[in-house]
């Protein structure tokens, strides 16, 4: 482990740590997107690599399915697993009933797929992530691009009826162009400051022509653990908060070259 990290990746580490703990040889596992989720996918291949287990992985983009296979992981489609065990992701925010904002790497939509289509999902987050109420973090939606800014208009216009606190929709951009998805759509991130009804704002986006599917991750979450720069990890399931601790010093050079 370089000792240059930052303490917010060194926080990242420690969740994504004790998270591949939970992986057992034979599993069938989906692999997040993000830069939390590329240290679990180093955590993963490390264990692989050490203690021999047997594993069929799925990503839910692009360039996780590359660093996975370049770390040696086998990648299939979720077509050819058909079900998962366990899918390890991370967020961007998660409040106290583990409910989620993701899609700040523009894969929500893999994501909300792959997650779905497992007996379990564990969220890894620093634990800056946690917050009281969702929304601080732009909601993202991922829309077709044609007529996007119609369906951003119709998004603005049922926005008045949730409990939200603003009603900015940006279309994200990749440079001088929308950013386009790994299905070739647009994402419009929404600046609500703070959502009062995660579920009821879900519900009403995904009722919205044109739009694909919504951030939001609603009653998905069974596992939360969260790390913090000293190695402290907690760990929320049921209802129930546990700590542990992971030995960050004691990292592998496989770690050196993960500039996320």
């Amino acid at each position: 482990m370089p000792t240059d990290l930052s303490p917010i990746d060194k926080a990242k580490f420690a969740a994504s740590r004790r998270a591949v703990d939970l992986v057992q040889d034979g599993m069938k596992v989906g692999l997040g997107t993000g830069s939390t989720a590329a240290w679990m996918v180093r955590c993963l291949a490390e264990r692989v690599r050490e203690e021999g287990l047997r594993l069929t992985c799925v990503a839910t983009s692009t360039r996780t399915a590359e660093l996975a296979r370049s770390l040696g992981l086998t990648i299939v489609t979720l077509d050819e697993a058909k079900w998962l065990d366990l899918t390890i992701d991370g967020a961007d925010e998660a409040d106290g009933a583990l409910n989620l904002i993701k899609g700040g790497g523009a894969a929500l939509l893999q994501e909300k797929i792959v997650a779905t289509a497992s007996d379990r999902m564990v969220v890894i987050a620093d634990a800056a992530k946690e917050v009281r109420a969702l929304g601080a973090f732009p909601l993202p939606v991922e829309v077709i691009p044609f007529g996007w800014s119609a369906t951003a208009r119709l998004i603005e216009e049922h926005l008045a009826a949730q409990d939200v606190l603003g009603h900015d929709i940006r279309l994200r951009m990749a440079g001088d162009q929308p950013l386009r998805t790994d299905e070739n759509n647009v994402i419009l991130d929404l600046h609500l400051k703070r959502i009062g009804n995660p579920r009821a704002l879900s519900l009403m986006l995904n009722q919205i022509a044109g739009v694909v599917e919504n951030g939001l991750f609603i009653d998905i979450c069974d596992t939360l653990v969260l790390g913090h720069p000293d190695g402290k990890v907690e760990t929320v399931e049921g209802g129930t908060r546990t700590e542990g601790r992971v030995d960050i010093a004691a990292s592998a050079n496989i770690f050196a070259d993960l500039g996320e």
